[in-house]
């Protein structure tokens, strides 16, 4: 576990070394990446994540009926779909997010796509979070959703353990390439 925390702290360090205008350029050539790939064509629902601490920007994606995760215990979380833009606040960990009374919870298994952050990842698609389990969790509901990290190459490691409640991804789009499982 001490290694996990370690590549962790180390892969976010990374990340967060790039220069801003440098994630702003490879946050939009995932975006660009992810529009093509046949799981986001086909969704009708994608849920996403406002970018924070140097995460990928997922400004610029279109066309879906997107929303967003709100951390609502320990270790949980729901998907709601926000009336509009004043719907929004600062919530766990200072990540925006959907204010639950303004916003229309939306059941896991209407999600098409799931896209999801992450600090680490390997080329056989394991990625790894911030350590307290939200999505995994959220992910093993998601019935009928497909699932898709996206990072920056500065994240990748050569191989990941995963452990028994880790959920696979289906891809993981960089700057440079999709990797598939």
């Amino acid at each position: 576990m001490e290694d996990n925390c370690v590549l962790r702290r180390e892969k976010i360090q990374a990340r967060e070394a790039l220069l801003p205008e440098v994630r702003r350029e490879f946050s939009a050539a995932i975006v660009q990446r992810l529009a093509l790939l046949p799981e986001y064509r086909a969704a009708e629902t994608v849920m996403l994540y406002r970018a924070v601490k140097g995460e990928v920007s997922l400004d610029g994606l279109s066309g879906k009926r997107f929303v967003w995760p709100l951390c609502i215990g320990e270790g949980e979380m729901i998907a709601l779909l926000p009336e509009n833009e004043r719907a929004w606040q600062k919530g766990y960990c200072g990540i925006p997010e959907p204010v639950r009374q303004r916003s229309r919870e939306i059941a896991p298994e209407e999600i098409d796509l799931v896209i999801c952050p992450c600090t680490v990842f390997d080329s056989a698609c394991r990625r790894m979070g911030m350590g307290k389990g939200f999505y995994d969790r959220f992910l093993s509901r998601c019935s009928r959703a497909r699932f898709v990290a996206v990072a920056f190459e500065a994240q990748k490691t050569e191989q990941l353990t995963a452990s028994p409640w880790d959920v696979p991804m289906d891809a993981v789009v960089t700057e440079k390439a999709v990797y598939r499982r």
